[in-house]
C-alpha cells in the first residue's frame, strides 16, 4: 500500500503566501531587458482574469525572498502593481541556459475562490530493499504531477513512500491519492516512479534462469 504525504496543504496563511512589490514602465526589448537584469532586476509580466497585459519587474532579491517558503514557484503573492495589489501566482520563470538564473518571470492573476492548474513536485522517501537487493534503482519518471485545485488547496510537494516497491512495480498517476478537492491532470497511466535493472543484474538472473532449466530437463530424463 502506497503512503502519499502531503505538505503546506493546512494553512495558507502561514505557509503559502507572500508579498512582492513590482515596478512599471519597463521598457521592453532584449537591450532594455539586459539592463534591468544588470541592475539586478528581472523583466516580467502580469496578465489574467481579462486584465490587459502589464509590463513590470522585481527586484531579484525580493523575488527570492517571496518564494524561499515551503511552497517554493506555487507560492499565492499578494503582487503590489502600481498602487493596486493583485492575487498572483508564477506561471512560467525563464532561466539564463548556462547561468540558469531567472531571465524573465510570468504572473498571472488569479481568483482565490477558482479552480488553477498548478505543477507540484514529486520527492521520494524511503528505501526501496527489494529493488536495491535485485540491482535495481528507483526512477522518479517525473519531477512533478500537474493538478487543478483552489490556491487554497495545492500541497507544496507530494511525497511517495517506496520502502515496499518491489522490481516487477510501476507507480502510475492513477496510484497517486491525492487531497481532497486535488484532481491530476495527465493520462492516469502515465508512470511517476519506475524501477531501473541493470545490465549485469539483468544477465545474471538470465543465467540463473537457464541453470534451473537445465537441471530440470536433466532430472526429467534421469541423467
Amino acid at each position: 500500500m502506497w503512503q502519499f504525504n502531503f505538505a503546506g496543504i493546512d494553512s495558507l496563511a502561514v505557509s503559502n503566501t507572500a508579498t512582492l512589490s513590482a515596478e512599471v514602465g519597463r521598457q521592453t526589448g532584449s537591450s532594455a531587458s539586459r539592463r534591468l537584469r544588470a541592475a539586478d532586476r528581472i523583466p516580467g509580466v502580469l496578465y489574467g482574469h481579462g486584465m490587459e497585459p502589464v509590463s513590470l519587474s522585481v527586484a531579484r532579491r525580493d523575488l527570492r525572498v517571496a518564494i524561499s517558503g515551503p511552497a517554493g514557484q506555487n507560492t499565492i503573492l499578494t503582487l503590489s502593481v502600481d498602487g493596486k495589489s493583485y492575487n498572483a501566482v508564477i506561471k512560467e520563470m525563464q532561466r539564463h541556459p548556462v547561468r540558469r538564473n531567472v531571465s524573465h518571470i510570468d504572473f498571472v492573476q488569479i481568483n482565490l475562490s477558482e479552480e488553477i492548474t498548478m505543477q507540484v513536485p514529486v520527492h521520494l522517501t524511503g528505501t526501496a530493499k527489494a529493488v536495491l537487493s535485485a540491482g535495481g534503482l528507483v526512477d522518479p519518471a517525473v519531477d512533478t504531477i500537474e493538478v487543478r485545485t483552489t490556491p487554497a488547496n495545492v500541497p507544496n510537494e507530494i511525497l511517495i513512500d517506496i520502502t515496499e516497491m518491489t522490481p516487477d512495480q510501476v507507480i502510475r498517476l492513477a496510484d497517486v491519492a491525492l487531497p481532497k478537492g486535488v484532481t491530476a491532470i495527465g493520462d492516469p497511466d502515465m508512470p511517476v516512479v519506475t524501477v531501473m535493472i541493470s545490465r549485469a543484474a539483468t544477465e545474471a538472473a538470465n543465467a540463473a534462469a537457464a541453470g534451473e532449466s537445465t537441471d530440470a530437463a536433466a532430472a526429467d530424463t534421469g541423467q
